[in-house]
């Protein structure tokens, strides 16, 4: 027998074991899965959805629709025109951006898009793209307090994010049961990024491997693994050097592509548009009619930019700056790019191309048994149906896609396993030894995820990462008001002309001093 036979049956009894823990684990915990992804009673409502949509209006409201406001001068930090570089941090704006786009930016945006369209039908797109708007002002108030309550460590490192800002914020603010809250963040993050931010992402890659060049998913789990490893025991640091490259060349790909295909039916892209409004606010034969088109769009956008959650606070909270809310304006770009952007990209392609059948009689979209939309491919994955939508222009185009989840998936566990990283530390105590630890189980993750779907673990672990959001957006609520008084502050400063762009001839001088204050603590 071949080595690589013997790999082979060694795996195959592991994952009849693993099958066996799977199926405990899912009598064990299949009560808080489905508490968490339950509906309003007479509804199909998830009541976390709402939560999230909820929170992200009464932030759009309360910060005076900050996503308009701060949009331009969002991008002028990102461009690095205000960077100082002696600002105390660990990344740049733009690395901070990217790490934290790294964890959304993905299968979702693929997969989870065509799934809502399929469902919901066009209609599903206008909510989507709404729900993202208002989640950008719920990543500016979580980004700005991350910064705002991080510890900066004597060597230059930095922990920040919910269960900083909760314990040390509401301590600052007088609020009860910010400890236990801080601690029960942290813990929800730990058991969320080993799971869906991890494991289901291997499994995802390793098919995909498997699929387009032939190769065994436990070799791929390995492969990833070590890939994996080598990139997040760096830190921060290193991870942001590699998401710096990986997440632009990911999204602008994918945005060029799909512009050429939308160039290329031009003449339909008013019809697509009409078809979104249409469905928004029309009947369309989907299965729930408009609300049901509103669920799917706005579950989308939940799930796909994670605003709420507060795991992009872990990342934005390494920047390098001494104004806290300069990092709340770079992150509400997160779902402007991953939701009002990638994911509308994806949900015109899909329609424009012809993959959602009508009824040439009725007008309305045709639907299988199951309630969803019959398409031209016939197939009811969400892979399947974005691949044949870009593959209908160009034949490549889904041996390319395949390659695209690939690097999303990788990409999304480097950074949870930051997220992981600094969860555990926050419960485990800070010391490199501790997240050691914790970074060599998470790769030992990456491969179990790899050969097996455990698909009981990655229910309880997205459960897990959503009910971080029922913590950080009751933590959001006590402590907006800082947020509120950093913004009002900073933005008279640089309408008075007190925070210019940085130049070299600031540094030291008595303008340089005024444009910021120090953050954090030791």
């Amino acid at each position: 027998m071949s080595n690589m036979e013997e790999g082979g049956a060694a795996v195959a009894g592991a994952q009849a074991l693993l099958a066996g823990i799977d199926g405990w684990f899912a009598w064990a915990t299949g009560w808080f899965v489905g508490f968490v992804f339950s509906t309003f009673p007479g509804t199909q409502i998830p009541w976390i959805v709402a939560w999230l949509i909820a929170g992200a209006a009464v932030f759009t409201v309360y910060f005076g629709v900050i996503q308009i406001r701060a949009f331009g001068h969002a991008i002028a930090l990102v461009s690095g025109r205000y960077a100082d570089p002696e600002d105390t941090g660990e990344v740049s704006h733009f690395q901070a951006l990217t790490a934290a786009l790294s964890a959304t930016v993905g299968l979702g945006n693929i997969a989870g898009v065509a799934v809502a369209v399929s469902i919901g039908g066009p209609g599903a797109t206008f909510w989507m793209i709404l729900a993202g708007f208002l989640g950008m002002a719920s990543k500016f108030t979580e980004c700005t307090l991350g910064v705002r309550y991080r510890i900066e460590h004597p060597d230059g490192t930095v922990s920040g994010g919910p269960m900083y800002y909760i314990s040390r914020g509401f301590a600052e603010r007088g609020l009860p049961f910010g400890r236990p809250l801080a601690a029960l963040f942290a813990l929800f993050c730990v058991l969320g990024a080993v799971g869906g931010g991890n494991m289901f992402q291997a499994n995802q890659a390793a098919s995909q491997v498997h699929q387009v060049f032939g190769l065994p998913t436990w070799v791929t789990g390995l492969v990833l693994a070590a890939v994996v490893f080598g990139v997040i025991v760096g830190g921060i640091r290193s991870i942001a050097r590699v998401t710096a490259k990986v997440v632009p060349f990911m999204s602008l790909g994918y945005l060029i592509v799909g512009l050429t295909i939308l160039g290329a039916h031009a003449d339909m892209i008013l019809w697509a548009l009409g078809e979104i409004m249409r469905g928004a606010f029309t009947e369309t034969g989907v299965t729930g009619g408009i609300v049901g088109a509103m669920i799917q769009g706005f579950r989308r956008a939940a799930f796909s930019s994670e605003a709420g959650v507060g795991s992009a606070a872990i990342a934005h909270a390494a920047v390098r700056t001494k104004e806290p809310v300069t990092e709340g304006f770079v992150s509400l770009l997160e779902p402007f790019i991953d939701t009002v952007l990638i994911c509308t990209m994806t949900a015109l392609v899909i329609i424009i191309t012809g993959q959602l059948l009508l009824d040439p009689e009725t007008g309305l979209y045709l639907t299988d048994e199951a309630g969803r939309i019959v398409t031209a491919s016939g197939t009811t994955g969400g892979v399947s149906i974005t691949s044949a939508a870009f593959g209908s222009v160009f034949d490549w185009a889904p041996t390319a896609l395949s390659i695209a989840v690939i690097l999303f998936a990788v990409s999304t566990i480097i950074t949870w396993g930051y997220y992981g990283a600094k969860a555990w530390s926050y419960l485990a105590g800070e010391g490199r030894l501790r997240e050691l630890g914790f970074k060599i189980v998470f790769c030992a993750f990456v491969f179990i995820g790899a050969v097996t779907s455990l698909e009981a673990v990655i229910d309880f672990s997205d459960a897990a990462i959503f009910a971080m959001a029922l913590v950080n957006i009751t933590a959001l609520y006590g402590l907006m008001p800082v947020v509120r008084r950093e913004m009002e502050e900073y933005l008279a400063r640089l309408g008075s002309g007190a925070i210019r762009p940085y130049t070299r001839r600031h540094r030291g001088g008595t303008e340089g001093k005024a444009r910021g204050r120090r953050v954090g603590g030791k």
